[in-house]
């Protein structure tokens, strides 16, 4: 990674002289200082995105960090050598700016969607009948399965009387935890009610997530700006989410998804039971969700034209 540099420095460089840009935007990623050179060389403005506090994630979550002294610093110096800073949630803002970066130079972007990925995604009565799903009442959840993610807590109450007997689970991706979730499902005795579609084609992912009637995210990192929660809101679906800090920047409870507090024994599961039993709350959280995409501008185009204008307006902009 730190050899890396190097060679990004210079790739950046020809493409630069190629292209003659008015100035650099680069994601960041643990030890890259290519656009901080490449800024120092040629004295263009750097716009760094920011998904993720990669020194304490990587400690924490990745098996561990060496050098870490050095990644603190080479952190450190990109967010700092940036003209802005573009945390994707105001809660990873709080992380950037206690590197000493000045507020005027931190502008939250969520991530956000290609609304032209969505336009052909069919009705949710056509998405079951595509998947054989008719006459199901289904949760849906999309991306790489992990432990965390707490969908195993969504099929044991799936095996409770409190749950619709045609309450059906499908995942759109797969994960690590599939052949755990899959055998509690048979243990539960509802294995035919839950259903992975393993990895498929990103343009497949429409069509599968317009079939769900419940749109899950049961946990979140607590800096993150999910995209599948963007695929949720712009196919209006009723979200079901924790009510942590990060995602209350953009859902509101009872507006454009319902919200529980994570830390209450049982009250996912309560809100799950709510949801499940009121068709007209969904709708009207289905609603929300989707006026919410055109109400925050939640598209890669909005946040290009985001960028730019912070490169005409300048540092101290608003």
């Amino acid at each position: 990674e730190l050899a890396y540099s190097l060679v990004a420095y210079r790739q950046l460089t020809r493409a630069a002289q190629d292209f003659k840009p008015d100035f650099i935007y680069e994601r960041y990623n643990l030890f890259l200082l290519a656009g901080t050179m490449l800024k120092r060389k040629l004295g263009l403005p750097l716009l760094l995105e920011v998904n993720a506090p990669l020194v304490d994630e990587r400690m924490k979550h990745s098996g561990g960090l060496s050098l870490v002294k050095l990644a603190r610093w080479a952190e450190g110096t990109a967010w700092r050598s940036a003209d802005f800073v573009l945390p994707v949630t105001q809660v990873l803002a709080n992380h950037v700016s206690a590197y000493g970066v000045p507020a005027q130079r931190i502008k939250v972007i969520p991530n956000g969607i290609n609304l032209n990925h969505f336009v052909d995604a069919p009705d949710t009565t056509t998405a079951k009948k595509m998947l054989g799903l008719q006459g199901q009442l289904v949760l849906g959840f999309t991306g790489f399965v992990r432990d965390w993610h707490g969908v195993d807590r969504v099929i044991q109450w799936m095996a409770t009387p409190h749950a619709p007997a045609n309450s059906h689970l499908l995942v759109v991706g797969d994960g690590p935890v599939r052949s755990q979730l899959e055998a509690l499902a048979a243990q539960l005795g509802i294995a035919q009610r839950v259903h992975f579609t393993g990895v498929i084609d990103r343009h497949l992912v429409p069509q599968h997530v317009a079939a769900f009637d419940v749109a899950l995210q049961p946990a979140v990192t607590a800096y993150a700006s999910p995209l599948k929660l963007m695929e949720y809101l712009v196919l209006s679906k009723a979200i079901i989410a924790p009510s942590e800090p990060n995602l209350q920047e953009v859902l509101t409870d009872g507006d454009n998804a319902l919200l529980f507090d994570n830390a209450t024994p049982g009250d996912f599961e309560a809100a799950l039971t709510r949801l499940c039993a009121d068709a007209a709350l969904r709708e009207k959280l289905a609603q929300g969700a989707y006026q919410t995409i055109a109400r925050l501008d939640l598209t890669w185009m909005g946040n290009a034209r985001r960028a730019v204008n912070l490169i005409l307006k300048g540092p101290g902009s608003n």
